[in-house]
C-alpha cells in the first residue's frame, strides 16, 4: 500500500502546486488553461484560507492539492453569511480516479467543520461531487443574483439542516475573477505545453451554460 500524506501547503510546495494544477487543468475546460494563475494570486488575497489548502503525497511524492476562499452567501433580508469554496482541487492526471482527490477533500471538509463552517458551494461537474454529499443549488434555494440556478453550482451541508427554504444569493470572492491577460502572460513564461481541443472542452462549455428550472416554473408545468 502506498504512503499517503495530507498535510498544508508550506511555501516550498508553491511552485509544485502550481505545475500540478497546470498539468491537472490543460486543456480541460479550454484550449491551455488559468487555474495554476489562480493558485498563484490566490494565496496573497484576503479571502484565502491557508488553514484548509491542502497538499497530498503519495510515497514521499506531492500529487495534488485542494485551496479555500471565504465565500458569501446573502438573503432576502439582506442577512449574510459567510461560507466557503474551493478549488482548484487537482491530483496529477497519472494519480487519477483512484481515490485520492476523495481523500483529500475528506480531509478538508472535517477540518472546515473543525474551524466552525458550515456549508460549502462550488462549481463543477455533479457527477464527481454528488457522492461527497453534493446537491443542487436549487435543492436549499441558493441562486446566482440573476436568480438563475446554474446545474454546476452544488452545496454541501457541513452542519445538517443549517439550510430552512429562504432564499440565498451566492457571491464569489473577487479573487475568482481572474485577469485574462496576466494569466496569459503567466503560462506563457512556464515549459511549453501543446494548446488543443478536447471534448471535455464541450462537456464543460454545456455545464457551465446549463440552468435547474426555478422550481415555482418546474411546479406549474406539471
Amino acid at each position: 500500500m502506498p504512503k499517503i500524506t495530507i498535510r498544508n501547503e508550506v511555501e516550498e510546495d508553491f511552485s509544485i502546486v502550481e505545475e500540478i494544477t497546470r498539468r491537472a487543468f490543460y486543456n480541460q475546460h479550454v484550449p491551455g488553461c488559468n487555474e495554476h494563475y489562480l493558485v498563484h494570486v490566490m494565496r496573497s488575497h484576503e479571502d484565502f484560507l491557508p488553514e484548509l489548502e491542502f497538499v497530498m503525497e503519495v510515497d514521499d511524492k506531492l500529487i495534488g492539492n485542494i485551496m479555500y476562499t471565504k465565500a458569501m452567501l446573502v438573503d432576502e433580508s439582506g442577512k449574510e453569511k459567510q461560507i466557503l469554496t474551493f478549488g482548484p482541487v487537482c491530483i496529477l492526471p497519472e494519480h487519477q480516479r483512484v481515490g485520492y482527490g476523495k481523500k483529500l477533500m475528506q480531509h478538508s471538509f472535517k477540518q472546515a467543520v473543525n474551524l466552525d463552517y458550515d456549508a460549502i458551494v462550488i462549481f463543477g461537474d455533479p457527477d464527481n461531487y454528488v457522492g461527497l454529499g453534493f446537491v443542487s443549488c436549487q435543492k436549499h434555494n441558493i441562486c446566482l443574483e440573476t436568480g438563475q440556478f446554474p446545474v454546476a453550482m452544488l452545496v454541501k451541508e457541513l452542519k445538517p439542516g443549517i439550510f430552512d427554504g429562504r432564499k440565498w444569493i451566492y457571491y464569489d470572492s473577487p479573487v475568482m475573477q481572474i485577469d485574462e491577460e496576466a494569466a496569459k502572460r503567466f503560462d506563457d513564461s512556464q515549459a511549453p505545453l501543446e494548446k488543443k481541443w478536447m471534448p471535455s472542452q464541450e462537456e464543460f462549455y454545456i455545464f457551465s451554460h446549463s440552468f435547474v428550472q426555478a422550481k415555482e416554473n418546474s411546479e406549474g408545468a406539471r
